[in-house]
This record gives C-alpha cells, structure tokens and sequence, in this order.
C-alpha cells in the first residue's frame, strides 16, 4: 500500500497545478488509492468493519480492481459530483495500474476473464525499491516546487 500512495503522491504533484480545487482533488486521489483493497480483508483499509459486507460479495482483485468499476464510478463522479471525478480517477487508476504488474495481477475489465499480470512480487526488494524510486522522486518535485516559490 505505500507503494501505491507514494505513486498517487507523485501523480498528485505532477497534475495539481491543473486543477482548481486542489484540496478536493488531493484528498479523492488519496483516498481513491486505497479504495480498489477495501476487497481484501488483510489490507489497511479492508481490516475496516464497514467493508467486512462488501467482502462477502466481491473477491479479491475482481470487480473493485477492475477499469470497468473505475469507469462507473468516475462517469457517476462526472454527471453527480464533478469535483471529485478527476482526483478519484487519477488515485484508483494508478492503484490499478501499479497492481497489474504484481504477479496475482487485476481483471482489467470484469466480468472478462482476461487477467493482466507482471512479474513483481508484492513486499520483495523489487517492490521495496520501486517504493524508494517514487519516494525520491516525489521529495524531488516538492523540492522543485519549494524553489519556484
């Protein structure tokens, strides 16, 4: 899970400077980050009680971790609660696309079988460096973004 947050953090740093409510939009990414593992009842956010419901309908990495779910509910964020759809997107597709290199992989459009996967494994010095990667990139651009004020 740090992984995917200092990726979304990343990205978070990279497209604020688009955006007109940059709060709104730090805080979907962020959250969205962490939404696709509500599946899992191991993870941060599925250990939860209020996700223990939804984990007896879904499997892990099935419909949450699917594009097709990131398409309704960004399409429902558009047409509802505007604000949110871009800083939701940003966060639940990067987590997604961070998960599709893991060797368990994602579904990327359920209810397709179709399962896309890498080679990492999750919680491997692979990852562990990936983690650092993002870490020092992110702590880069907010250095950049310190001297430009």
């Amino acid at each position: 899970m740090k992984t995917h947050l200092a990726i979304v953090v990343l990205a978070i740093l990279l497209f604020i400077g688009l955006v007109e409510n940059k709060v709104v939009f730090v805080v979907a990414a962020l959250v969205a980050a962490f939404i696709p593992d509500a599946d899992n009842s191991f993870s941060g956010i599925g250990r939860k009680a209020i996700f223990r419901p939804l984990q007896w309908f879904v499997k892990h990495r099935g419909f949450l971790h699917s594009f097709t779910f990131l398409i309704i509910v960004t399409f429902a964020f558009v047409w509802f609660f505007p604000v949110f759809a871009f800083g939701f997107f940003v966060g639940y597709s990067l987590h997604l696309f961070a998960d599709s290199f893991t060797i368990e992989g994602i579904q990327p459009f359920y209810p397709f079988k179709k399962k896309v996967s890498g080679k990492l494994r999750v919680g491997s010095i692979v990852e562990t460096s990936i983690f650092v990667f993002f870490i020092l990139a992110d702590i880069f651009l907010l250095a950049v973004r310190f001297v430009k004020l």
